[in-house]
């Protein structure tokens, strides 16, 4: 491209500047040889002052792209990024905006590799992956005959590429596709309903196999987002893929009393108690003290432990609501049950054998857990790692959830009390100032000489005097609240890194 000619006129009629020699700065001597620390130290450092926008995933076939010129190509990715950038949070207004650009060529595959370049950049991408979620269903949207026929192609070819693919951005993938085919929105208006009888290949591969566990998962979080029958009726075209849909029952609860449950009619007995206890209003510290006094003398730690944790998960299984009540009026008898870490372990190992058939609660109990400090991020780490998990690791990503909640809960807990602890030492500076400013005027005005029914008198007006009185006694108990609050936060702070 030569996009001078177009003011080639303009250019010659122009007039001439002279310019001055130009010194360049000279260039610093190297050293001879540097470390990787310093090394690693100056990528960083050049990387936050000089950002890369792009890094591109090339999805498609060169051919799909027309043979575009470098530059040209360079352009479009550079305002696609602009209006992603600008309209983040106005996804219709960012789609219309992107379906919009003046250019002679079509470019539609350039604009899903860049939308898929961004929601797969590593480590993190530049905004919340819903945002691509919703602007790449407006885009289905603003160009119906194009742009879902674009969205397919580069599902296909990321498929073929899986094993390829970084696990955090197979996640982000299975997440993304998941949402996508549960759209109604999409679904109704477009139908884009997936050919699954493309992927029926992926029973005959192992089970740990990229590709089976791609499609086993996406139809793991279909069901979240929807309903089992549905996402089973979805697959119709495709029925051997029913083997990979998540089971179907609900939650395990060992002392329901069926046939199949192996426990005795005592255990049985303890939990119907407990149940109705709890149906009682009775409070955390009535229900530890029969523990204590009655359940953990004769049957033991493990038994005690079991009947306690499945019943109380059964009363709040109904819902989400249900389980936060359960944890909020009795999580002291769990944490009186739990007090170490080899027991928390056992705990979350009956988190996940009541709601075996469900990973989604799984990972959602187990995570409240650690919200309400009943479990230690430890304890989450060991039940990962531990050998009834160990089967899973390549064939599900259900311990790789619970994991990655748990490091990112700590990882916000630690930030956030960082931010606590500096906004605290402020305050408390800021009270010290304001106390040591009172007490100075309270003292000038103690030492003050004035005039009482004409005869000269030590202190202040006594209205005035006993207002500053108060204010100074205000701004020292002040003073001493910050000073506990800060360090109450610094010992959660220190709590916090040693569990990290």
């Amino acid at each position: 491209p030569r996009p001078h000619l177009s003011f080639e006129a303009q250019l010659v009629a122009g007039k001439s500047h002279e310019f001055g020699p130009i010194s360049c700065p000279e260039q610093p001597e190297l050293p001879s040889t540097i470390s990787a620390v310093a090394y690693g130290k100056q990528k960083h450092d050049a990387e936050l002052k000089y950002p890369q926008r792009m890094r591109r995933l090339n999805i498609f076939p060169a051919s799909k792209t027309e043979d575009l010129q470098p530059i040209d190509r360079f352009v479009v990715e550079e305002y696609l990024l602009d209006v992603l950038l600008f309209f983040n949070g106005c996804r219709k207004e960012c789609a219309t905006f992107m379906v919009g650009l003046p250019v002679p060529f079509r470019y539609e595959y350039l604009m899903a590799e860049t939308i898929f370049s961004q929601l797969l950049l590593l480590p993190q991408p530049p905004f919340k992956p819903i945002y691509y979620t919703l602007v790449i269903m407006d885009l289905c949207k603003a160009l119906p005959g194009a742009f879902p026929a674009v969205v397919a192609g580069a599902v296909r070819a990321l498929f073929d590429k899986i094993a390829d693919l970084d696990m955090e951005c197979r996640t982000r993938l299975i997440l993304w596709f998941s949402h996508h085919l549960n759209s109604w929105l999409h679904r109704s208006n477009f139908q884009f309903i997936w050919p699954w009888e493309e992927w029926a290949y992926v029973l005959d591969l192992p089970k740990w196999a990229p590709q089976r566990v791609f499609v086993q998962e996406v139809l793991e979080r279909e069901v979240r987002l929807s309903y089992w029958d549905k996402i089973k009726q979805s697959i119709e075209n495709a029925p051997a893929l029913e083997e990979l849909l998540p089971p179907k029952g609900g939650p395990n609860f060992k002392y329901s009393g069926a046939d199949d449950q192996e426990k005795t009619e005592q255990e049985q007995a303890l939990s119907a108690e407990l149940s109705n206890k709890v149906k009682g209003r009775q409070t955390a510290r009535e229900i530890i003290l029969w523990i204590e006094e009655t359940v953990y003398p004769i049957h033991g730690q493990e038994i005690t432990l079991s009947v306690v944790i499945q019943t109380l998960l059964d009363i709040g299984s109904k819902s989400f609501t249900h389980l936060i009540t359960v944890l909020e009026r009795y999580g002291q008898v769990m944490a009186k049950l739990c007090s170490d870490q080899d027991k928390q372990v056992m705990l979350i190992s009956e988190v996940g054998s009541y709601w075996k058939n469900n990973a989604q609660m799984t990972a959602i109990t187990i995570d409240r857990m650690m919200g309400y400090r009943l479990i230690s991020n430890l304890a989450i780490v060991r039940w990962v790692f531990s050998p009834e998990n160990i089967e899973q690791f390549h064939i599900s990503d259900r311990p790789w959830e619970v994991l990655r909640n748990a490091v990112s809960k700590t990882y916000n807990r630690i930030t956030d009390l960082r931010k606590e602890i500096s906004s605290l030492k402020k305050s408390v500076v800021s009270a010290e100032e304001a106390a040591s400013k009172a007490k100075a005027d309270l003292e000038a005005a103690e030492s003050k000489l004035t005039l009482v029914e004409g005869e000269p008198v030590l202190g202040e007006n006594p209205t005035k005097l006993k207002h500053l009185k108060s204010v100074a006694e205000k701004t020292k108990e002040e003073t001493v609240s910050m000073h506990d609050s800060l360090e109450a936060k610094e010992a959660l702070f220190a709590r916090a890194l040693d569990e990290n």
